[in-house]
């Protein structure tokens, strides 16, 4: 018979063997769960998403805690983007100061750069013509240049254009220019061989601190090349029929901008069909046969595939598009045609609005319904024009709500291009 003492260690032993049992058990449960998430850590597959990765314990206080989500990658780069940072920076614009983006200013060959200080520095003017005859070479195109681009802002540089064609029109000459060829003489090349000179030239433009060639001519020439005063007399046209123009306006917008210059195809609808040259008269330059779906306007549309920084308007009237106005005056070739039709949202600029085709108009008017028409930056060949047209779009602005809108969508429009080339930041 077993003693009480002798029942009461056994029950003790059994307990301590079920305890130990239990824990052993336990042990092994817990290092197969150990087990278990070593292998999910090393299991890409297993492990959890970014978005999942905030512990259910802290998700409240992170919640609490947590910034606004930044914006998506897509929104971001539309804040980037050239449009939206001319928006933004043309509603930070002062009127007076969208207005000075407007205007192309001349300089003359042989004048001091100083002569454009005010229209710069304190108007805002935003784009200048280097014009006339330069045969200082490039480094002293430069040295002016330089200076026109010290009285701008830092953050808005100007636009400093030339027209630089070739043969009979290039205004920059000297020790680093190559001498062009005529238009025509372009027209022989072929289009790659255009393409690697037009790149060439627009280095040598690029060094003098050019960044926008008014080039090149994608006007057609339909009638007697001597009879075809502003075009065809001169040679400014590849002489080849429309789609041999336009191909080898795209070869030269090309070349042009792999030297990091932007071009101006001119002079739309096209001059090709009128005896005057609108910058020396007012007759002979109502156009009688271009159409708004014929070869003449449809080399223009095909150049404008090439992306160039600009469309130049001419000051020729056309009868069968719009009788009452000349091109650059055209709502229904600027607003109707070129943007809502051919569906260009670039900088429209005008032939020199100081010239002899419109002489009848009052200057402080000649600004205001370049722009009413859609325009965007009035070129401006005489320095005598510059103030009266800055002073009419100032006028008309102030005082008309739906104009000054029309001057903000232009000033936005010419800010875009300027982000484009990197002028502006």
């Amino acid at each position: 018979m077993i003693s009480r003492h002798t029942q009461h260690d056994s029950r003790r032993h059994r307990i301590r063997t079920a305890i130990i049992v239990i824990l052993v058990f336990a042990l092994a449960a817990a290092a197969l769960a150990l087990a278990g998430l070593r292998w999910k850590a090393s299991d890409p597959s297993s492990m959890p998403s970014a978005s999942s990765s905030t512990s259910s314990m802290s998700s409240a206080l992170s919640r609490s805690k947590a910034p606004k989500a930044s914006s998506s990658p897509s929104h971001a780069a539309a804040d980037d983007a050239p449009e939206e940072k001319a928006s933004k920076a043309v509603d930070a614009m002062p009127l007076k100061d969208q207005v000075g983006q407007l205007v192309m200013a001349p300089l003359f060959a042989g004048s001091d750069p100083s002569s454009l200080h005010d229209l710069v520095a304190d108007q805002h003017v935003g784009s200048v013509l280097i014009i006339g005859n330069w045969n200082t070479g490039v480094s002293g195109v430069k040295q002016s240049t330089d200076a026109l681009q010290s009285y701008a802002p830092q953050n808005n540089r100007l636009i400093m254009a030339t027209d630089q064609e070739g043969g009979q029109v290039q205004h920059l000459r000297g020790p680093g220019f190559d001498a062009m060829p005529s238009g025509v003489e372009q027209g022989r090349l072929s289009p790659n061989q255009l393409t690697d000179s037009a790149s060439q030239w627009g280095g040598q433009l690029k060094s003098a601190g050019i960044n926008v060639d008014l080039a090149p001519v994608a006007d057609t020439v339909q009638t007697d090349r001597a009879g075809n005063a502003p075009i065809g007399a001169l040679d400014r046209d590849f002489g080849l029929d429309a789609s041999g123009n336009a191909q080898h306006a795209t070869a030269f917008i090309n070349g042009m901008r792999q030297a990091g210059v932007e071009t101006t195809i001119k002079h739309y609808p096209g001059l090709g069909t009128v005896s005057g040259n609108t910058d020396f008269t007012a007759n002979g330059i109502l156009d009688t046969t271009t159409t708004l779906d014929g070869d003449e306007i449809g080399a223009f549309t095909t150049a404008l595939q090439a992306k160039p920084g600009m469309v130049m308007m001419s000051l020729a009237t056309y009868q069968a598009i719009d009788p009452a106005n000349p091109a650059a005056f055209s709502n229904a070739l600027i607003d109707g045609h070129l943007r809502t039709q051919s569906g260009y949202d670039g900088v429209v600029t005008s032939d020199s609005l100081s010239a002899t085709a419109v002489n009848g108009i009052a200057p402080d008017q000649l600004g205001v319904r370049f722009i009413e028409a859609g325009g965007d930056l009035a070129c401006i060949g005489a320095n005598q024009y510059v103030q009266p047209i800055l002073d009419g779009l100032n006028q008309r602005a102030a005082s008309d709500p739906a104009f000054a809108q029309k001057v903000k969508q232009s000033a936005t429009r010419v800010m875009t291009l300027k982000y484009r080339m990197g002028l502006a930041q």
